[in-house]
């Protein structure tokens, strides 16, 4: 936009807000908006701004540079929400594909071509995580029935958790009891050899009866020892 137009446009806006130009102001708006053209969609973002009523029923509506830029952008913009690439040659080259579909944006853009009014349709099947969530619940249209939902695979704990624990109980998969509550504790000797296949105790219980017994008489003073 240069000073001539940008003065035509400042001429515009004065119908709304009844602002004087002046060629000092029309420099300003020529340079803030020195790659917007001076076209419809450009009016047509000043009739946007002058038309859409402000939160405060008392402010005044004062137009520039920046909204025009800003509600020029969201025309345009708008004409391209159903826009879909159409590709005329399917072994175009990417400075092909550039150009063209460059030119493809800004034909429908600026209004030259008509805005598409149908959505583009997605090519492709769906997400794996939207196919896990709609397995068996949506009948297909060929009216063959609609594969049965697979139960999520639970993978057994390895290792000394794979087990119960002999001395706590611990049930699988959960870690050894601490009287520590917060305080993690390593699995429990007796749980370890569980899992390796080793006997879950060292001495049978004959063994440990008689260590008790000969340890109790050792700390009994009143025993005497035998000829």
């Amino acid at each position: 936009m240069n000073r001539t137009e940008a003065a035509l446009l400042i001429a515009h806006c004065s119908a709304f807000d009844n602002r004087q130009p002046s060629k000092v102001a029309a420099e300003a708006w020529a340079a803030a908006l020195h790659d917007i053209p001076y076209d419809q969609d450009t009016r047509d973002a000043v009739a946007a701004y002058y038309t859409t009523a402000p939160q405060d029923p008392n402010q005044r509506l004062w137009i520039l540079p920046h909204h025009v830029r800003t509600l020029r952008s969201k025309i345009r913009s708008a004409r391209l929400e159903n826009f879909a690439y159409e590709p005329p040659d399917p072994d175009e080259t990417p400075a092909e594909f550039l150009a063209r579909y460059r030119g493809q944006v800004e034909a429908i853009a600026s209004g030259a071509v008509p805005a598409p009014t149908n959505r583009p349709m997605l090519d492709g099947p769906p997400h794996r995580a939207v196919a896990e969530l709609l397995s068996g619940t949506v009948q297909p249209a060929d009216g063959t029935p609609a594969p049965e939902a697979r139960p999520p695979v639970e993978r057994p704990a390895t290792g000394p958790l794979g087990v119960i624990c002999p001395d706590c109980n611990a049930p699988i998969g959960r870690p050894c009891k601490s009287a520590w509550r917060h305080k993690p504790r390593q699995p429990h000797a007796a749980r370890r050899r569980a899992a390796a296949g080793d006997p879950i105790r060292l001495t049978t219980q004959a063994e440990i009866d008689a260590r008790r017994h000969l340890a109790a008489n050792h700390l009994d003073p009143t025993t005497e020892e035998q000829p």
